[in-house]
């Protein structure tokens, strides 16, 4: 369906309101054609109580539902069957945003996701979840999900989630909590606001790894995607070309973030690492330092450069110049170097 086709369907169930009033009130509780308004902002307008309009609002959904049980909301059927239809392509529930983007196929307005949210509260076929604290505000196939179904499910999955301690691929979720669907699954997740998805994983919101909220937390996961050390540049333009939201900063500012935070690990000229891979901050003779204390004895050169390199990303000149000139290294033998005492 179209947004217009939409609009022309929520025109057609007003018009079964016989009294004009009443219309006013659903259309601006709703928000069908404007932001939703509040009992007080209504009862001001209409010069009558918050509570007679919190009658008369749930006077006339009664009627409409009580209609549409009957079929007598013109084509609401049709609406109807197209978000069934799109709901069980989907995984049998979806948040009202996503389910108005896929019924029309283009991102919508707030406007038009209301309308569907309308739409659905009256569709026999459909179950309407309000937003809370725990889920954002969905529609589910009446057939597979109650509202109090689908809140016990979207929690076990919550629970899982924190179980399991890191993210994962929704299909290891479903194991995890012995479901056979994890299209179903990774459905009822995306209800919940306390989970979160980047990248194929799921985890908790808090989990910067699946909800980076920050400049640091963005560098993180570009990192741990890429799973090797990158330039500052690199990871600069990573995160302008990533899903991340709010990702236009400025190289400058990545590179400060870098510099500030102790999961991250300079590791040559300009190059990062993660900490958690091993790497330890200080300069090559720190480096050096701990490859000789370490070793409990005299290394060669060549031993030395390679294990330094283990944890650094320079040139071998660059470590050669540091034992050669640094008093804290001593040369006892030839090409073969110790702390010095």
């Amino acid at each position: 369906m179209t947004p217009k086709e939409i609009e022309e369907q929520i025109n057609k169930t007003l018009a079964t309101i016989e009294r004009e009033r009443e219309r006013e009130i659903i259309s601006r509780r709703y928000g069908l054609f404007d932001r939703k308004e509040t009992l007080e902002q209504i009862g001001e307008l209409l010069g009558i109580t918050r509570e007679r309009v919190r009658q008369l609002e749930k006077s006339v959904m009664a009627r409409l539902r009580a209609d549409a049980e009957k079929s007598n909301i013109p084509d609401l059927d049709k609406f109807e069957t197209n978000a069934v239809k799109t709901l069980e392509d989907i995984g049998h529930v979806a948040r009202v945003s996503t389910l108005t983007n896929k019924i029309t196929g283009q991102d919508t307005s707030k406007i038009e996701q209301s309308r569907v949210a309308f739409l659905s509260e009256l569709s026999p076929a459909l179950t309407v979840v309000a937003e809370n604290d725990h889920v954002h505000q969905s529609v589910a196939i009446a057939k597979v999900h109650d509202v109090k179904s689908l809140h016990a499910q979207v929690e076990k999955i919550v629970e899982a989630v924190k179980e399991l301690g890191k993210p994962h691929p929704i299909e290891k979720i479903s194991e995890h909590i012995k479901h056979d669907d994890p299209k179903h699954v990774g459905a009822l997740s995306s209800t919940s606001k306390h989970l979160a998805t980047l990248h194929g994983m799921w985890g908790h919101i808090k989990w910067p790894t699946v909800n980076p909220r920050n400049i640091r937390d963005k560098i993180y996961v570009i990192l741990k995607q890429q799973g090797k050390h990158m330039h500052f540049n690199e990871i600069a333009d990573a995160i302008k070309g990533s899903e991340f939201k709010h990702k236009d900063v400025t190289t400058q500012a990545i590179h400060n973030e870098l510099i500030k935070d102790s999961r991250f690990v300079l590791i040559g000229r300009g190059i990062y690492a993660l900490k958690e891979w091993g790497y330890k901050k200080g300069t090559v003779a720190d480096i050096i330092s701990q490859v000789l204390k370490e070793a409990g004895e005299p290394l060669h050169r060549d031993e030395i450069v390679k294990r330094v390199l283990k944890s650094r990303y320079v040139k071998e000149t660059t470590i050669l110049l540091n034992l050669q000139g640094k008093p804290q290294f001593q040369r006892v033998a030839k090409a073969t170097y110790a702390l010095a005492e």
